[in-house]
């Protein structure tokens, strides 16, 4: 009889750690689920935060393109009136400067989100683009005040 009890003690024993481990085991599942979708929301979150910081910089550097196209334009109406061979190499200049505008321009249009790596590193050359065509344009009015 003792023998019979002690097994069936044993036996509840054993029964209790192996439910209490499938529990542990489903507890444990359901922390990893409930990870997953945390990990999922803080990754939207960034992908969302950085497709509005391309957007806001499309915007900011298609506003400094239209405002050294508008700059163009009143330099090209200053040297209306200019000798020829002065004026002929200021055209040329312009020229040069309108050409690196569009490049620029076309630039910022066909760029896709490749990733926040790669759009760090355009950033940061596509800044020196336009500081390098905002710097010939200072140039270009500084000689004309000449």
């Amino acid at each position: 009889m003792k023998k019979s009890i002690l097994t069936l003690c044993v036996s509840v024993l054993i029964a209790v750690a192996v439910l209490s481990g499938c529990n542990n085991s489903k507890e444990k599942v359901e922390d990893a689920k409930q990870d997953i979708v945390d990990v999922k929301q803080e990754l939207n979150k960034a992908n969302e935060e950085y497709l509005k910081d391309i957007e806001s910089y499309k915007k900011e550097t298609t506003d400094k393109i239209t405002a050294n196209e508008q700059t163009i334009a009143e330099f090209k109406a200053k040297i209306a009136h200019e000798k020829n061979e002065v004026k002929a190499k200021y055209e040329k200049k312009i020229q040069e400067i309108e050409q690196k505008n569009r490049e620029i321009k076309k630039k910022m249009d066909e760029y896709k989100a490749e990733g926040k790596e790669k759009w760090e590193s355009f950033k940061t050359e596509f800044n020196h683009d336009m500081e390098g065509l905002g710097n010939a344009l200072k140039d270009l009015s500084v000689n004309n005040a000449k």
